[in-house]
């Protein structure tokens, strides 16, 4: 989604350039009305959610090198496409529901190694199931939106009592989330093998953290202020048929999920993850972390079958995180906590020599993806933020 002018469009990204659907259909270059297209809740309830797919056959099949409608008019061109630089991203859709999982294996297994040493890294019901809480769709905000310093209560075992104000261990949670476009009765589960028919596609999210916020409060309900003050995702919804090339299997379950997990082919993607994180004194970023989608336990078909096994009803607009992926080697871990090893191994900034142990004000976290094939290459763009102070309480 776009604002052009002072009005909202769908639209989709092509490398530097983004194809506005609606001037398209204005134009008469695809075959719908304009009016459906200011943004997708409209195309949904007017259309319903296979137009969708419509929409990227006809802008596939307009944007081809050998079709010539719109290659040799550049006044069209000029009409119908903008350059990205050019475009005020928003929402791709309004969030009414937001679901975070837990379905990195490395990272459950690196936070286990932390904070429960002499237990097992992982859970007894993590191999059953898709470990998830309920957050806070009304603070996900589009990529590019700064990132306030949550206040909070804090508890340091050596002090009797909490104290409340900025936190100060926040940290990026590097993530896939699936933005779903169709709806389920309550009481109806959503079977394992029709579970991707309910998704539109895949976005990257970054899921900020508090992390002494989250130590003092998590037990024994889990994550609440520590994780509902901000989750940042990109503008652009890549289809999960634009990914269907990168589609592989993930690692073996075992032991094997039980009937209503069981998915009946590859549900996992080949996409390459990146995190970058750049301080207010660098002229430009560092990478710290580079790791692929492959490093996921459960998929995304079975995290939503999870979600609706028990009746839950799914809706139109709702987001669903993966939960921070990471791979098996230092340099590969999504997230600060593991990256430093809990504040250990700070890490230094190369260019001036900075050390982070977790995010520090005027600190930008940048993470993009992409799916690589012979000849062509999926990029999922990127999601950014930049930490404001605490406000004073």
């Amino acid at each position: 989604m776009i604002i052009r002018g002072e009005e909202t469009s769908i639209a989709t990204r092509i490398g530097d350039s983004v194809f506005d659907f609606r001037a398209a259909a204005d134009a008469e270059l695809i075959d719908f009305d304009p009016d459906v297209l200011i943004d997708m809740e409209t195309l949904i309830e007017e259309v319903g959610a296979d137009a969708f797919r419509s929409l990227r056959e006809q802008a596939y099949r307009l944007l081809v090198e050998t079709n010539p409608m719109l290659r040799d008019d550049t006044k069209m061109q000029k009409r119908v496409m903008l350059q990205a630089s050019d475009c005020e991203p928003v929402l791709p859709m309004h969030i009414g529901g937001f679901v975070d999982f837990y379905s990195g294996i490395n990272h459950a297994s690196n936070v286990g190694k932390m904070f429960r040493p002499d237990m097992a890294p992982l859970l007894p019901n993590y191999r059953w199931l898709p470990v998830g809480y309920n957050g806070r769709g009304s603070s996900v905000v589009v990529s590019g939106e700064a990132i306030t310093r949550p206040n909070g209560q804090t508890k340091n075992p050596n002090e009797e009592e909490p104290i409340f104000g900025p936190s100060n261990e926040l940290d990026f949670e590097l993530e896939l989330g699936f933005i779903t476009i169709r709806e389920n009765d309550m009481g109806e589960p959503i079977r394992i093998a029709d579970a991707e028919e309910y998704m539109l596609g895949l976005v990257l999210v970054n899921d900020w953290s508090a992390r002494d916020v989250q130590r003092w409060e998590y037990q024994p309900l889990g994550p609440f202020l520590a994780k509902s003050f901000a989750t940042s995702i990109s503008p652009w919804i890549v289809t999960l048929d634009a990914l269907e090339p990168f589609r592989v299997e993930g690692e073996r379950q075992e032991p094997p999920a039980l009937n209503h997990l069981r998915q009946p082919g590859p549900g996992h993607f080949d996409i390459t993850l990146e995190v970058s994180i750049q301080t207010e004194r660098m002229k430009k970023p560092q990478v710290v972390c580079r790791t692929n989608a492959r490093n996921l336990y459960w998929s995304f078909a079975q995290q939503l079958a999870h979600q609706a096994s028990n009746g839950t009803p799914v809706e139109y607009g709702d987001l669903y995180a993966s939960g921070t992926i990471s791979g098996t080697e230092q340099g590969s871990f999504g997230s600060m906590l593991e990256l430093v090893w809990r504040g250990q191994h700070p890490i230094i900034m190369e260019e001036t020599g900075e050390t982070r142990a977790f995010l520090e004000d005027g600190d930008t976290v940048t993470m993009s993806g992409y799916c690589q094939a012979d000849g062509f290459r999926v990029g999922l763009g990127e999601v950014t933020g930049t930490i404001d102070s605490a406000p004073d309480y």
